[in-house]
């Protein structure tokens, strides 16, 4: 699979031509997403494949887009295992994108997954080392903590991250209400 990336700015540019698809969680899309972007959600993405072709076939552009370019990534090569030529990414995604001053849409206030999970992780593992002073065995769910890390940034997904986007709090005002 080939896979290519678009400069922020080159896209910013051509905003009014290509179809921004953003593959974050809707609590994630909610905080802050590109002007015009369509959210479809990465693990809902095959319920989309239909209107994704149909951009594809009438000629338009779709450029994928996350984070930080991983689960564009993902989606990319979903998309191509059900028949789709290889799209875009937004190179860096929105981290690149508000980096370069690019425009944004922002409603609510809410820490991303990535910094929930650092939160999550070290406050698990700082409260395992305390409770292993009185129960020795608690070390062992700081060792698994510290595993499941190392096997996320190995495999490139996170399973914190994903429990954590079904909390309430991750959900878009919409799905709350």
């Amino acid at each position: 699979m080939s896979t290519y990336c678009l400069d922020p700015t080159l896209v910013r540019n051509r905003l009014s031509e290509v179809h921004v698809v953003d593959v974050r969680t809707p609590g994630e899309f909610e905080v802050v997403h590109i002007p015009s972007s369509r959210n479809l959600p990465l693990d809902e993405l095959e319920h989309h494949v239909t209107e994704i072709r149909d951009l594809v076939e009438q000629g338009s552009e779709v450029v994928l887009a996350c984070r930080s370019g991983a689960r564009a990534h993902q989606a990319q090569e979903r998309l191509s295992e059900l028949g789709l030529p290889d799209l875009p990414i937004l190179e860096g995604g929105m981290v690149a994108w508000e980096q370069a001053g690019a425009p944004v849409v922002q409603d609510v206030v809410r820490w991303d997954l990535e910094r929930q999970v650092r939160f999550v992780a070290g406050l698990i593992v700082a409260l395992s080392v305390l409770v292993s002073i009185v129960v020795p065995e608690a070390r062992f769910v700081a060792g698994a903590v510290g595993l499941g890390l190392v096997v996320a940034s190995l495999t490139n997904t996170c399973a914190m991250g994903m429990l954590l986007s079904k909390l309430p709090y991750n959900q878009p005002r919409s799905a709350r209400a």
